[in-house]
């Protein structure tokens, strides 16, 4: 049960702070709310770091990132297939069989565009059984942990809207045969949403209308979460960073992490995976490389700020000049997400505005208002800026069909759909690779649906040590 001294002597404490700081009308509504909703509205407030709300609206709200167009090229990237990949291999299986690697998955968004009501990672993303993008992932680790002899931590990052089901699904589902001590759950961060002229939403009388921070954010919420801290105890030093809705993502790619931590071009920071775009108009940002004053550095653009001139320009083989997708699967050194996040007065990458509706309670009618226009800013970081502090980077080409599939839009590109077929076209090839008979459209992908769980293959020279068919019918339902 609440206090009223407490509540009284807290209230007049922070009215004070947020008067001084011209944002005095969020107590507007106190007095009416019930000692509880007091007490929970100011804990919300106490913890909006008001300087930085000051300092951001002052660099960013009236003004638009700008992007010197002159001083970019296209990065450079380790292509698909080297010569040295075995080498290559062998140091990434070396990080993961002393237990140096931890897989890191941000999985703060909900289902909502794919008709789903829950939390993204609890989607059925698999071509026939329908596993949760949960269930896959944890699914690789089991199969990693067997292969390497190791336990490697997950780290997922929930948001504050779902933390409270992912947390559920976790416990109901026997947290998918890990150990419950190896998974650590935390929510992300939040940043105040504000008007055109610097002042604080409420979202509801008793409470602050904010938004999620970024993916950038990310490395924020390690450090505040405690993560940082459980991998240098467990003698941590790679995180696998990726995101929650592609299920042929990696989580631990030996190949990529000894690229990361042995390329001559790695500074062992930060590394990053691409596609090579379908089509210019294709919405994902690209690689660049940026000349400065001290020397370049890589960056992504998104694909807003490239003019159609550069973002349709072709090289002479008529591929795409400025053609490095990037698919937000990095690896980053935990040295290096610690320099980032060290000054908890400092965070080390910017922010970025968004123009967004945000419904707000006027503080002087406290009618809820439902805006038809965008009428509020948003701060996000992003995590590909980090590159950016990196003294180099790496960028590490893969293709479609092995490592992204995303599930975001129920229909169209990047749909359930889409990403089966993708997932049935790779374990296609793993299966072809192996010498067994796979039926083919004419666009050569795959007539089948076809399975192979994690559990069974992380990839094809464990497949070859699997019991296989010697063939698959047309339109056959394959389940390994």
């Amino acid at each position: 049960m609440s206090d009223p001294a407490a509540t009284l002597e807290r209230s007049t404490d922070l009215r004070r702070r947020f008067e001084n700081a011209g944002q005095g009308h969020v107590f507007r509504f106190l007095a009416e709310l019930a000692p509880a909703r007091q007490a929970a509205l100011l804990e919300q407030l106490a913890s909006v770091d008001l300087d930085e709300v000051r300092r951001l609206h002052a660099q960013l709200a009236s003004k638009e990132a700008s992007v010197n167009l002159d001083a970019i090229e296209p990065a450079p990237y380790v292509p698909a297939h080297f010569a040295d990949a075995a080498k290559y291999r062998a140091i990434g299986e070396d990080l993961l069989r002393d237990g140096k690697v931890s897989a890191f998955v941000v999985a703060g968004g909900q289902g909502t565009r794919l008709g789903w009501r829950g939390p993204k990672g609890t989607y059925p993303s698999t071509v026939i059984t329908g596993k949760p993008l949960f269930r896959v992932f944890a699914e690789q680790l089991l199969a990693a942990n067997r292969k390497y002899g190791v336990t490697i931590p997950w780290y997922v990052m929930t948001s504050p809207l779902n933390d409270t089901d992912t947390r559920a699904f976790f416990r109901d589902n026997n947290w998918f045969g890990l150990e419950e001590r190896n998974v650590f759950l935390f929510p992300q961060g939040t940043m105040p949403s504000i008007t055109h002229d610097g002042k604080l939403l409420l979202e509801e009388k008793d409470t602050l209308a904010v938004n999620p921070d970024g993916h950038g954010g990310a490395l924020r919420a390690l450090k505040s979460s405690g993560a940082l801290e459980d991998m240098a105890a467990r003698g941590i030093t790679q995180l696998s960073y990726f995101q929650v809705d592609n299920p042929l993502v990696r989580v631990v790619d030996p190949l990529f992490l000894g690229l990361h931590a042995a390329h001559p071009d790695s500074s062992g920071e930060m590394s990053s995976k691409m596609v090579p775009k379908r089509d210019a108009g294709e919405k994902v940002g690209v690689f660049c490389r940026e000349r400065t004053a001290s020397g370049s550095r890589t960056r992504v653009l998104e694909y807003s700020d490239l003019p159609p001139a550069i973002s349709q320009a072709t090289d002479p083989d008529g591929r795409l000049r400025y053609r490095a997708g990037s698919i937000a699967i990095h690896i980053l050194t935990l040295a290096f997400i610690d320099r980032l996040t060290r000054d908890p007065d400092r965070f080390g990458l910017p922010f970025h505005r968004a123009i967004k509706k945000v419904p707000h309670i006027d503080p002087t009618t406290g009618q809820k208002v439902e805006p038809s226009q965008p009428n509020a800013v948003k701060f996000e970081a992003f995590i590909f800026d980090a590159l950016a502090e990196c003294r180099s980077s790496l960028v590490v080409e893969t293709t479609r069909v092995e490592e992204f599939a995303p599930i975001k839009n129920a229909t169209g590109d990047d749909s359930p759909a889409t990403s089966h077929q993708l997932q049935s076209d790779r374990a296609g090839n793993w299966l072809s690779a192996c010498g067994v008979s796979i039926p083919r459209r004419a666009d050569g992908t795959t007539n089948a649906k076809i399975e192979i769980s994690p559990l069974t293959a992380l990839d094809i020279d464990d497949l070859r040590r699997a019991q296989l068919p010697r063939s698959v019918d047309v339109g056959a339902e394959v389940l390994l």
